[in-house]
């Protein structure tokens, strides 16, 4: 194995900017992750990223398909050491792992699942990993500009796309979130994630940042209601829980009591003022969201009951492409190319702006215009909706006749109820021909419903 040293080290330029970034900028003692009935030290992991690098196969590209939070961790540490980058999808099904597989050269599929058989070679992560070493390693610095990751997005508007994530734009994220959510040294926060690793959201917020601020993950399931809030109740105060907005309200009807929190993260979806109000109220936190996207990673935050202007991260600026076009919004961050939205925002100024919706979640008919996510907002508003999702026709602007569809979970409510509220709250121009109720939705794990499962929904139901 050959694992580069050379980059060791934080170097400055003019203005103090860091041109290189450590692995872990925390104290050797400091908690990093709670996994496996321990607490993880920063000394404690970084050896057990160094102890994982020496094992890897020679490639350019790994594709990190562990389940555990940990296990993730430590295999995307050890591929940074030995100058591998980690090809990261949120699908991690064998037919998906494949087609990412086939797309780059001599990638290798690392696993903490031994029979997981994907038809890529793999790398089981190795249970002695956290056998006590002697010694202290050396910390390890990587350029900026390292491509660490590719994350490819969800494929909910189409065939999943990779984005690379340098190191520098990844670590300076961390550090802009530790300024926007209070976490600080004299407040070290203790973050229990639903969201999985290979999502851009969780990669950042429940990896990346306690390698970077003061703050610790748990690691163990934590994803089921009776999970979540057993994990919550093993970790100390401040907690933080990193969530969707669908989950929150799986939290809300399963009553389940959860001991103080310091607030609740959302993101992955536009999260309704009203779901955020009931829950600060019931679990007497605060509640925000980041605006992010794959393409872009977490860019914004707000407080949702407080405000409907978002606040970009620190050294984030936003710009039209052409003057007055909301329909073009560029991001620009450190250490990442500038990049269009894929969002129609309206700006207040350079740092704050409103949210129009997607691009592609836009609707026009008869003249007006609706985005996607607000009649979604409305639908899983009504009482008795547990989930809901308005599918928007291929032939929708061409055919007269064509109508929105509409699938909903709502084991307690007619479809002909559903649909009369929906008349009483939305344009009539954009209601469904009719309310179609399914047992679930085939979200993935980040509350996602992806564009090949809403054309199995739809060729289950061809009479739509």
């Amino acid at each position: 194995m050959n694992i580069d040293n050379s980059r060791s080290g934080v170097s400055r330029v003019a203005h103090d900017q860091p041109v290189t970034y450590p692995l872990l900028d925390r104290q050797p003692d400091a908690v990093v992750y709670r996994a496996r009935g321990k607490d993880i030290s920063a000394a404690g992991f970084l050896q057990a990223a160094y102890r994982a690098a020496e094992s890897l196969p020679e490639a350019p590209f790994v594709i990190n398909a562990c389940c555990e939070r940990l296990s993730f961790a430590v295999m995307f540490a050890a591929a940074l050491l030995r100058n591998q980058t980690t090809l990261l999808c949120s699908d991690r099904t064998p037919e998906r792992v494949r087609e990412v597989a086939d797309q780059y050269p001599d990638p290798y599929l690392a696993t903490d699942d031994p029979d997981l058989d994907c038809g890529v070679r793999r790398h089981v992560v190795s249970e002695s990993l956290f056998a006590a070493i002697a010694g202290s390693p050396s910390m390890p610095s990587f350029a900026a500009t390292t491509i660490a990751a590719i994350v490819f997005t969800s494929g909910s508007t189409g065939t999943p796309a990779p984005h690379q994530k340098t190191w520098g734009a990844l670590a300076e994220r961390s550090m802009a979130a530790a300024a926007c959510f209070g976490f600080s040294r004299e407040h070290s926060a203790h973050i229990v994630g639903m969201v999985p690793a290979q999502h851009m959201y969780g990669f950042e917020t429940t990896v990346l940042l306690p390698l970077h601020v003061p703050a610790s993950t748990w690691c163990s399931a934590a994803f089921y209601p009776h999970d979540v809030a057993a994990a919550l109740w093993s970790i100390p105060a401040p907690r933080v829980l990193v969530t969707t907005p669908l989950q929150i309200g799986a939290l809300l009807r399963a009553s389940i009591e959860l001991p103080p929190l310091d607030r609740i993260i959302s993101a992955t979806a536009p999260l309704a003022r009203e779901l955020a109000e009931t829950a600060e109220r019931r679990w007497h936190t605060e509640v925000h969201e980041i605006f992010g996207a794959t393409e872009v990673g977490s860019i914004a935050h707000r407080r949702t009951t407080q405000d409907d202007i978002w606040q970009t991260y620190p050294g984030v600026r936003l710009q039209y492409a052409a003057a007055g076009d909301a329909q073009s919004a560029l991001v620009m961050a450190p250490f990442a190319a500038p990049h269009p939205l894929s969002d129609v925002v309206e700006l207040e100024d350079a740092t704050h702006f409103r949210l129009v919706g997607r691009r592609s979640d836009l609707i026009k008919l008869g003249g007006r215009r609706v985005s996607l996510a607000e009649l979604n907002r409305v639908l899983n508003g009504i009482e008795g909706v547990i989930d809901g999702q308005f599918v928007t026709p291929a032939d929708l602007e061409t055919q007269p006749n064509a109508r929105l569809q509409v699938f909903a979970v709502a084991p307690q409510r007619e479809a002909n109820d559903i649909l009369t509220e929906l008349r009483r709250r939305i344009d009539p121009l954009f209601l469904p021909r009719r309310v179609v109720l399914v047992d679930r939705l085939p979200r993935n794990e980040a509350g996602k419903l992806t564009a090949a499962e809403i054309g199995v929904l739809r060729r289950d139901r061809p009479d739509l």
